[in-house]
């Protein structure tokens, strides 16, 4: 049955396929920080296995959020490996179990992702007029704004 929420089918689809951008970024950012949540090293061990473990969470639960986000405006995830590759802004650096590095590499894909994110917000407002899947990527932006600081305070 289509969606009736009283946006166009191409504002729709539109939305969808960015959102399908979205999950592609979060899972990737999540399999990259549950990796450096099982290889980090040094002196910070405990405390950093901790921080990524809470935010690989965080990301878990950011994932489904989008995946539902996209079946509730009547569209299908693209929720295969290869298409989370193919959509993805981010990239897999080399194996690293440096602390600074790994901590580095994170922040930079939050900010990648808070970027992408913040242009959405006027994407989905004004060029599709769909201001809950605007609303929605403000919340999703937010929530990287926050694990972003975290990283940042242990690269000052």
């Amino acid at each position: 049955m289509a969606t009736n929420i009283g946006l166009l089918p191409a504002h729709l689809q539109a939305v969808a396929l960015e959102l399908n951008k979205v999950l592609a970024n979060e899972f990737v950012l999540y399999t990259k920080t549950r990796n450096y949540h099982w290889n980090v090293e040094g002196s910070s061990f405990m405390e950093l296995h901790k921080l990524y473990e809470s935010q690989y969470e965080q990301l878990a639960e950011v994932i489904d959020d989008v995946a539902e986000r996209i079946r509730t405006i009547g569209h299908y995830t693209e929720a295969r490996l290869k298409d989370y590759l193919k959509l993805t802004d981010l990239e897999e650096q080399e194996y690293t179990t440096n602390q600074t590095e790994q901590l580095r590499n994170l922040l930079n894909d939050h900010e990648t992702i808070i970027i992408k994110l913040r242009s959405l917000i006027t994407t989905f407002a004004e060029t599709h007029k769909d201001l809950g899947s605007s609303d929605f990527v403000t919340g999703l932006m937010q929530k990287h704004e926050k694990i972003a600081w975290f990283l940042r305070s242990y690269l000052k």
